[in-house]
């Protein structure tokens, strides 16, 4: 067994391919994209791939280096767009094109725990319903682990969308 460095969460020691700068252990990695899967291969599960796809980054932020900054960064920025705000998670393609072209960030110490909900939580959803509930949950639980953060992001989402 072995503790992904994002996430904590005990897995089978597993070898295969991990991201260049998202912070996952193989088998961590590997059941985030069983996920990646379902919800692109049914429009029901997609509904909140946004959020996914955030959440996962977030609570897998890697180390301090430009591409993670700017990840981590971007992700914390449309979780908080999305959870706060009421921005539609359909919308995140084009609201990371916006951010992206405004280089307004830096490093931020991750919280420990980096929320308590993980993946595996999402995986072990038996229905469409289901699954958005807990991609919702889990994104709510790892948005509230970076609370002390939340004034910075705010400051990234007022400057990046003025």
């Amino acid at each position: 067994m072995s503790r992904c460095p994002g996430c904590r969460l005990l897995l089978p020691e597993g070898e295969g391919a991990t991201h260049p700068y998202i912070g996952s252990s193989p088998a961590c990695w590997a059941l985030f994209g069983d996920i990646l899967a379902r919800e692109y291969s049914d429009p029901a599960y997609f509904r909140r791939h946004q959020l996914t796809v955030d959440t996962y980054a977030v609570q897998h932020p890697g180390r301090p280096e430009r591409r993670s900054v700017q990840s981590v960064a971007l992700h914390l920025v449309t979780l908080c767009l999305i959870l706060e705000d009421g921005a539609d998670p359909g919308d995140g393609p084009t609201l990371h094109r916006r951010l992206a072209k405004r280089d307004v960030v830096h490093w931020l110490d991750p919280p420990q725990p980096n929320g308590r909900v993980t993946v595996a939580d999402v995986r072990d959803a038996a229905s469409a319903a289901e699954h958005e509930r807990a991609v919702e949950a889990w994104a709510r639980d790892v948005w509230g682990a970076w609370e002390a953060h939340h004034a910075t992001v705010r400051e990234w989402v007022d400057r990046s969308l003025a």
